[in-house]
């Protein structure tokens, strides 16, 4: 049947053009998310390899452990800010401003890298976490705008579509970028982010019209006094921070040691304190207090999982450069290119998920949220251990073949495919009607959380290239899979109902 990406639909006065059968604002949003994915995936192949890359090579020569804890800091700052996105989006610019914002924001970041100086790079570096979280909390929100009726049968598939948006900017943008970055120029792959970054934002303004007026909507706008509220408060905050490395530098004593610790902690305080404050709130009934508490054990759990799976631009990129063949089949190739592996099997495996968990529903076979949720865990701890032995083979000089860590995405991703779902729906399920929308940004918490452990064992001085490392870090998210598995049956009663 011939068909083409924009059709007509019959269903409104004057017929509606749509994009492969949807609302025509899903073709600017999947083109503006893609390449913002672009922008953000290929920068990140490059971070850590053009961190500790040597200063002769064009890099920043630092040492593995340090560039492992700015990567590791870097993504928990992303996940972390999506809350006051978010927050940005509800009650001060709606999401579409806000992502207008959050775009040109990270767009000038990237460009920032480009410079060669190491103060415009980390500066840059900050502006991607800033609107990398601001967009991640509101660009979603905006594709459901397009379906104003909830039940609509469209929307899971627009949902779908989008996702996949996702994943084809994340598959290709380490295959151009990275191999930019390596072998022609650091700084030339980041500017190819940017350029990135800008056509995405080229499509969104230009496809403004198509979006659902709701997205321009602010939906509990602050008041006058709110807003003073809050450029007061930050503002004294600013005031402080600037106050207090002031003194550092003129003290002398300045090392990125400064930044990296306060938001390491920042990044481990906040998830326990906003749970705490959830839990304890006044205002939840028993049952959802008894939710709360089957979460926190959900939550722990995830950050565990997103401290190992988040390492596969970190660690394992500093594997492939240190002990693997840059060869297959006679075929050369960057290390960066490794970075492609996961959004290439989760495009390929997530519709063989989706047909199997309705294939085993309808045989009454499927296996439960806590079943999916520890298999997840213990997949991802093995596919450490999978490390642990390919870190044994590379000893010495040796290097090994590229299909260790070939397997060790196709585990992980297999593992992601059981699990992320899962916690994102049992987050919908737990979540107390107070924090309803909230929640989801606690669920980005975990991401939070697991990446700042892995920072903070950095900077106390961990090494990740020991067997040591991949051994402790795999059994321990094992460990925590065969809990959740064997204590199912006391923790299904504190989840009141929910399966």
């Amino acid at each position: 049947m011939a068909s083409s990406l924009t059709s007509v639909s019959a269903g409104t006065p004057g017929y509606e053009k749509t994009f492969l059968g949807h609302p025509r604002g899903l073709a600017n949003l999947f083109m503006t998310e893609m390449w913002e994915r672009y922008s953000f995936y290929g920068m990140r192949a490059l971070l850590v390899l053009y961190l500790s890359a040597e200063v002769a090579d064009g890099g920043l020569g630092m040492n593995d452990a340090t560039a492992v804890a700015i990567y590791s800091v870097y993504n928990a700052m992303v996940y972390l800010l999506a809350l006051p996105g978010g927050w940005l989006g509800d009650r001060v610019w709606g999401a579409r401003n806000a992502v207008a914002v959050a775009g040109v924001i990270i767009m000038a970041g990237h460009f920032l890298l480009a410079v060669p100086a190491q103060i415009s790079f980390f500066i840059g570096l900050a502006f991607i976490a800033v609107g990398s979280g601001v967009l991640k909390a509101n660009i979603s929100t905006m594709v459901g705008h397009l379906y104003p009726d909830r039940n609509d049968p469209r929307r899971d598939g627009g949902f779908t579509i989008f996702y996949m948006g996702i994943n084809l900017g994340a598959f290709v943008a380490p295959l151009t970028i990275g191999a930019v970055g390596q072998w022609v120029s650091w700084h030339l792959g980041f500017a190819m982010a940017g350029v990135g970054m800008a056509i995405g934002l080229l499509f969104y303004f230009l496809g403004f019209r198509n979006l659902s007026p709701e997205s321009n909507r602010v939906p509990a706008p602050l008041d006058a006094a709110g807003r003073a509220a809050m450029i007061k408060k930050a503002l004294i905050w600013l005031a402080v921070a600037a106050g207090a490395y002031g003194v550092i530098g003129m003290a002398g004593v300045f090392t990125i040691d400064w930044v990296l610790w306060p938001l390491t902690i920042l990044g481990l305080a906040l998830p326990a304190w906003y749970l705490i404050r959830v839990k304890r709130d006044k205002d939840l009934e028993d049952v959802e207090r008894s939710r709360m508490s089957a979460y926190v054990w959900f939550f722990v759990a995830a950050a565990a999982f997103w401290a190992i799976y988040d390492q596969s631009g970190s660690t394992l990129s500093l594997f492939a450069k240190n002990d693997t063949q840059s060869t297959l089949f006679g075929f050369s190739f960057p290390e960066s290119w490794y970075q492609s592996l996961n959004p290439l099997f989760v495009m390929a495996l997530a519709p063989v998920f989706a047909w199997a968990w309705v294939a085993l529903a309808k045989r009454s076979k499927e296996p439960s949220t806590l079943s999916k949720f520890a298999f997840g865990l213990v997949l991802i701890g093995a596919s450490f251990g999978v490390m642990m032995l390919a870190q044994g083979v590379a000893a010495g000089d040796a290097k090994v073949t590229p299909m260790w860590l070939v397997t060790v995405y196709f585990m992980q991703t297999i593992g992601e495919l059981t699990l992320s779902p899962v916690g994102l729906s049992l987050t919908t399920k737990l979540a107390p009607q107070k924090y309803a929308s909230q929640m989801m940004g606690v669920w980005f918490l975990a991401v939070t959380a697991g990446n700042s452990v892995v920072a903070l064992l950095q900077l106390l001085g961990a090494p990740t290239d020991t067997q040591g490392w991949f051994a402790s870090l795999g059994a321990l998210a094992a460990v925590a899979g065969i809990a959740i598995f064997m204590y199912r049956k006391k923790v299904q009663p504190l989840m009141g109902g929910v399966h």
